[in-house]
């Protein structure tokens, strides 16, 4: 438990005071925001500081690490130890790391080329698969479970290659479900600390009860969680509308390949669908905009995102968000809900000692 809390603690305080140096050297630099055209009342918010993703990176790592030196335990009092590494948290933190990194290239193009457009799809998936295909090898050296389930390692086993596809759709989906939703000022970091904070419960539960679970290295999965939660905590305080600087792609990307590799090595391939539900519908409602108006050559959204379409219709951006963290807690909490079901479904023990 401590170590999860230094993981947290440490994250926060580096991003909550390197950020604000952060903004001022993108400033300097002219390293702004580029509008979409079609988003005319974000207008304001053109030349924004953005790749603020970059200090989440720093952030995660340095909290991630130093939670490994132990100096004091409430059982043993002061025990200086290093508790070791797991393949299991570096395999988050490369998908967390790696994502980050081609949704930089992506930020670092748009500066470039002083328009809102970035990599082009091609070279962005291009790199997604190469991050992708690197866990996917990485998880299956490690030993990581095959079979796809809910709440635990008792669903259908794929094999290696169909999982491998599998690992493949869900790390790319769900890096680009995360981007698609930071569009508004906090969105992402408001409701990313609820979805993460979920995945620090669970893998804290999972560590406790080992003989249930069987999670491999559940103790570095929450600590890797935590480090996000207190990244993104320390953040959203800069990030908060109105914002004085955007994550962009560096941290939006960063974060859906975090939590879809937790999604895998803690057996909650399905669950993250509920967790994260305010990403998969800011997906969906893109996919459904394609989908109408190439085949029918109408649109079932003013715009999409979803967000941007109640945005059209009047609502003001801070009650989109706001509405919109409401949607997303509402979904942590039924999942977290399900996920402790499954759990008194089975055993008798509960939260009793």
């Amino acid at each position: 438990m401590i170590s999860l809390l230094i993981s947290g603690t440490i994250s926060f305080l580096i991003t909550i005071l390197v950020t604000p140096i952060a903004i001022r050297e993108l400033r300097k630099r002219s390293m702004g925001q580029f509008i979409q055209e079609e988003v005319s009342m974000h207008s304001h918010k053109k030349g924004t500081p953005t790749m603020g993703g970059v200090v989440m990176w720093v952030a995660v790592t340095v909290g991630y690490v130093v939670a490994h030196f132990r100096f004091w335990s409430f059982s043993d009092g002061w025990t200086p130890s290093i508790i070791p590494f797991s393949v299991e948290g570096v395999l988050v933190l490369m998908a967390f790391l790696g994502m980050g990194l081609i949704g930089f290239l992506d930020d670092y193009a748009k500066f470039a080329q002083k328009r809102n457009l970035g990599l082009s799809k091609r070279w962005k998936f291009l790199g997604q698969v190469v991050i992708a295909s690197l866990f996917v090898l990485g998880a299956n050296a490690a030993g990581v479970s095959t079979k796809i389930s809910v709440t635990r390692s008792v669903g259908a086993d794929l094999g290696p290659w169909v999982y491998g596809l599998f690992v493949l759709f869900m790390l790319i989906a769900m890096a680009n479900a995360v981007n698609f939703t930071d569009g508004l000022d906090g969105l992402v970091a408001g409701s990313g600390s609820m979805v993460f904070g979920a995945y620090v419960l669970i893998t804290f539960w999972q560590f406790r009860n080992p003989d249930y679970y069987g999670i491999s290295g559940a103790l570095e999965l929450g600590m890797v969680a935590a480090a996000i939660v207190g990244a993104l905590a320390g953040f959203l305080w800069w990030n908060a509308a109105p914002a004085k600087i955007i994550m962009g792609d560096s941290g939006s990307q960063a974060l859906g390949g975090a939590l879809a590799s937790l999604a895998l090595l803690t057996q909650t391939h399905f669950l993250v669908v509920i967790l994260g539900g305010l990403y998969v519908m800011e997906a969906a409602s893109v996919v459904l905009q394609i989908f109408t108006f190439r085949t029918w050559g109408k649109r079932i959204f003013r715009m999409a995102p979803i967000h941007h379409h109640f945005e059209l219709m009047g609502w003001p951006e801070t009650v989109v968000i706001i509405r919109f963290w409401i949607l997303s807690g509402m979904t942590v909490a039924i999942g977290v809900g399900l996920f402790y079901a499954e759990f008194l479904s089975v055993t008798d023990r509960g939260l009793a000692p």
